[in-house]
């Protein structure tokens, strides 16, 4: 990858992430890459929707507040029945402020209003958040493919399959794209891909064929302390990243 000159910038606020702002010498002109470098857990098991007694524990003062909105219930002449067994205790909501993964917000934010700017009459994403794709088609065509194709029905969606070592598009075609938070996964196995240790550079090298010249590419990356965390995910370090985008080809 020819890049005419390379310029870090530290992305605030999110999190564990960074972000490159490449630009790349595309014939007698400067094509343009930008690079974001970047639960609830269910409080019980064994309950679904046909499943209606409770399996856990309940904190002190649960049942006081369940007894006393009882009350308030059935003298407001509510008609909604009102069990105990229907209770579905969600128990860390009580706090001062709204909580939220800054490693998973702060990123399709980002891309969104990357996307928002520059208004493509097309985008294509790899397997990156799929609510995020479904906000972005209310203003932008968007197709997005994964490896396990999601059957999402929207207006300016389409959803397919693809293999993000072997993308089913030709050299030089799409102007904007995207693929966030993916590429740390490719060859690992987790999502039924084949094992291979090289993945995830196969997969940049995709990403770069199938770019037009000047077209954008938002990718976003775990950065730290570079290991493996087989089969999850590969950690970056920032300039390791770095490197692998200067040297694909």
């Amino acid at each position: 990858m020819d890049f005419a000159s390379v310029k870090l910038s530290i992305i605030e606020n999110l999190g564990s992430a960074i972000g490159w702002v490449l630009r790349r010498a595309v014939a007698s002109e400067l094509g343009r890459k930008t690079v974001l470098s970047s639960m609830r857990q269910a409080m019980f098991q064994g309950r679904d929707a046909g499943q209606t007694t409770l399996q856990y524990d309940v904190p002190p003062g649960f049942e006081d507040q369940f007894q006393a909105f009882g009350k308030s219930h059935a003298s407001a002449g509510r008609s909604e029945p009102l069990q105990w067994d229907d209770c579905y205790p969600c128990l860390q909501d009580n706090t001062t402020e709204t909580p939220f993964d800054r490693h998973y917000l702060y990123h399709p934010a980002w891309a969104a209003r990357v996307l928002a700017r520059t208004r493509p009459q097309h985008h294509v994403d790899i397997s990156s958040s799929l609510s995020f794709c479904t906000l972005v088609s209310a203003f932008i065509p968007v197709s997005f493919y994964d490896y396990r194709p999601a059957p999402v029905a929207l207006d300016n969606l389409y959803c397919g399959q693809a293999d993000l070592t072997s993308l089913p598009f030709e050299d030089a075609s799409i102007e904007s794209l995207s693929c966030m938070h993916v590429i740390e996964h490719i060859g690992l196995g987790r999502y039924g891909e084949p094992l291979d240790a090289c993945g995830d550079l196969k997969a940049l090298a995709e990403l770069e064929r199938v770019l037009k010249p000047g077209g954008d590419l938002l990718i976003a990356t775990p950065v730290g302390r570079t290991r493996v965390q087989f089969n999850a995910h590969r950690i970056y370090d920032h300039l390791q990243f770095q490197e692998y985008l200067e040297h694909v080809h």
